[in-house]
């Protein structure tokens, strides 16, 4: 397994080793001991997948009161996954980290808990699955719009399908004027 480290704090990007042959390929996706040397040390308490099609773009979320640490992968398809420090105490804040995650290079983002996250959909079909440090609680709900002129991600979709929710959310600003 290879760790990546990214210019946010504790973001990691983590290559896991692939045995390939005639048959297909075999990897461990998590392995308790090795990603506890890598830094990741708090217990995962749900799974969720999601499914998406082309052009979907979800985020970008966080939970205020329970922030979720979040090991993400894609087990089909391709996805931009993108990390945003959100704490305003931060030096990084307001900095993001983007990376392709698909299931060719099958690697993973590690996003620790009080992060932003989103991601977008690159290919036909797209599932995206991610272990979650805690549970989802739906009123406590966060996260900044997607295309914030100040986060100046660089999205490799130009108009994303987006859910109602997610075209609610504040700027980074707006988001701070709340806080």
């Amino acid at each position: 397994m290879k760790i990546i480290t990214t210019s946010l704090p504790g973001v990691l990007i983590i290559e896991p080793k692939v045995y390939s042959d005639e048959r297909g390929f075999f990897t461990e996706t998590f392995q308790l001991e090795r990603y506890k040397q890598a830094g990741m040390t708090l217990p995962f308490v749900q799974e969720n997948h999601s499914r998406s099609h082309r052009g979907v773009l979800r985020g970008l979320h966080q939970q205020r009161t329970h922030p979720q640490g979040k090991l993400v992968r894609v087990s089909r398809g391709a996805a931009f996954d993108v990390a945003v420090d959100l704490n305003p105490d931060s030096p990084t804040y307001g900095q993001h980290i983007g990376v392709e995650l698909n299931d060719e290079n099958h690697r993973q983002l590690w996003i620790p808990p009080g992060y932003a996250h989103g991601f977008c959909v690159l290919s036909e079909v797209t599932d995206v699955q991610y272990s979650c440090t805690d549970v989802y609680y739906p009123d406590d709900e966060d996260g900044v719009r997607w295309d914030d002129p100040d986060l100046a991600i660089p999205w490799p979709i130009q108009q994303p399908v987006l859910s109602t929710k997610d075209l609610a959310l504040p700027t980074l600003r707006e988001r701070m004027q709340r806080l």
